[in-house]
């Protein structure tokens, strides 16, 4: 990375906040509720990264119509709703490499295709005094990933796309880095492997939080 880099957007499922246990717990509820065989953590490792939908679809057997699925959503909500936080965190290293990039004058913000109330909820509870910019999924707003989330999280720290990189964990993060023509650093952490990720075109890869801090100082 160059010296010029003044601002990190993040990805949040799986590059600031662990999620999978809460995520995965609340998914086998609804698919026990509808009558289908629960998943194990490994397999939502898989399925996560482009919203619930995606996920729930990948976890029901091929035949089932979208009909189904559609009224499996909102079974999801309500139960993660309720159980959003029962094991959700920080993952280790993360706040602390917050408060250093925050001690260094980098201008921060976290993208997430969560319903965007949500996404703010998670941010001011777990890095509100780091990250001043959270943005989620709403009305005007594409999905990740397109570039419209981290164009607007930029339009709001009073940043440009020249002085910014974007840290995330999956394919959807390196084609929305991509897509808003940032630079990706990919995290080992989060819900994808290094193999996949070299597969899908990622370029810089780092194993700990801490990491992001070489290479941007």
């Amino acid at each position: 990375m160059t010296g010029t880099i003044n601002t990190i957007v993040f990805d949040m499922d799986g590059t600031v906040l662990d999620t999978l246990d809460d995520l995965t717990e609340s998914v086998n509820y609804v698919l026990r509720q509808f009558g289908f065989a629960s998943r194990t953590k490994d397999e939502y490792r898989k399925f996560f990264g482009n919203g619930i939908k995606y996920a729930i679809r990948c976890a029901v057997p091929k035949e089932i119509p979208e009909s189904v699925i559609d009224e499996m959503i909102p079974v999801f909500k309500e139960h993660y709703d309720v159980h959003c936080l029962d094991r959700t965190g920080p993952y280790d290293g993360i706040l602390e490499t917050l408060k250093a990039l925050k001690e260094n004058g980098y201008k921060m913000a976290i993208v997430s295709n969560k319903i965007d109330s949500a996404v703010k909820e998670l941010n001011s509870r777990f890095f509100g005094k780091y990250v001043d910019v959270a943005i989620g999924e709403q009305p005007g707003i594409r999905r990740k990933p397109a570039p419209d989330m981290v164009s607007a999280a930029l339009t709001q720290l009073g940043s440009n796309a020249d002085e910014s990189v974007y840290v995330g964990d999956s394919e959807v993060d390196l084609e929305t880095a991509r897509n808003a023509g940032i630079p990706c650093i990919s995290v080992l952490w989060g819900f994808r492997d290094r193999d996949f990720l070299i597969q899908k075109g990622a370029k810089t890869i780092i194993e700990k939080p801490k990491d992001i801090l070489r290479e941007l100082f």
